[in-house]
């Protein structure tokens, strides 16, 4: 995939169900315009590895076995956001997770906007629009490696041995929620808490459906045109004078 990493590419959304595909989309827009991908996750688990104020504070609530609230992981993604890689644009993937955090970034951007020298650089939300069955064989077959991260998929993207990572040989783990039985649960969840994130950025105009039905390439290729579509309408659009 061709990189273009010489201008600002601006804050870029990524939603939809588990499954749908955002972290392997996420992974290829980072490469091409050579933006950080950003998801909460692993910024949570940073933050309690180096034992950061608000990593402790994250640690002592799962501990419990509460979920970590959204001040605390807004205060994160404010941190990580103004870190000097993100200058140019990032994607983020998983979050915002619901609308009170979709409305918590408005009001993050309102103040430490991206200048593109053509005014505000609002964010592009991309929805991984997917069949639930397809989305099913998806999650299930979903396999990675222990060792190195990598994820494949024993229906569309297998190992060259099965169940054995190619890059290091470990074998290769099926994760706990993406065990059939749990499956369902999560879908429930994903319509509960962030299909008004999809409601709250249509209301706004800033939503873009892809179908992420199609071959991952593709799928990629849609989504760097919605891009590059955005960045267009932006370099033309004259300046507000604000």
């Amino acid at each position: 995939m061709a990189q273009d990493t010489s201008r600002n590419v601006g804050p870029l959304i990524l939603v939809g169900p588990p499954g749908s595909g955002k972290g392997t989309q996420a992974k290829r827009i980072a490469e091409r315009y050579g933006i950080p991908q950003i998801s909460t996750g692993d910024i949570l688990r940073d933050n309690v590895a180096r034992g950061t104020e608000l990593g402790m504070q994250a640690k002592s609530v799962m501990a419990r076995g509460d979920l970590v609230p959204d001040n605390l992981v807004c205060d994160m993604v404010a941190t990580r956001l103004r870190q000097a890689d993100c200058e140019r644009g990032f994607v983020l993937d998983g979050f915002p997770r619901t609308a009170a955090q979709a409305g918590w970034l408005d009001a993050f951007f309102e103040h430490e906007f991206f200048d593109n020298s053509h005014g505000k650089c609002l964010p592009i939300v991309i929805l991984m629009d997917v069949d639930y069955n397809l989305l099913k064989a998806r999650i299930t077959g979903r396999r990675s490696c222990p060792t190195c991260g990598r994820i494949y998929n024993v229906h569309s993207q297998p190992p060259r041995i099965d169940e054995v990572c190619d890059l290091d040989g470990s074998k290769l783990v099926t994760r706990n929620d993406d065990r059939e039985e749990v499956i369902g649960e999560r879908l429930a969840a994903y319509e509960e808490q962030t299909r008004p994130v999809v409601d709250y950025y249509k209301r706004k105009g800033r939503l873009v459906s892809v179908n992420a039905d199609l071959p991952v390439e593709e799928v990629g290729a849609r989504i760097i045109r919605a891009i590059e579509n955005r960045n267009a309408a932006e370099t033309v659009r004259p300046s507000s004078g604000a």
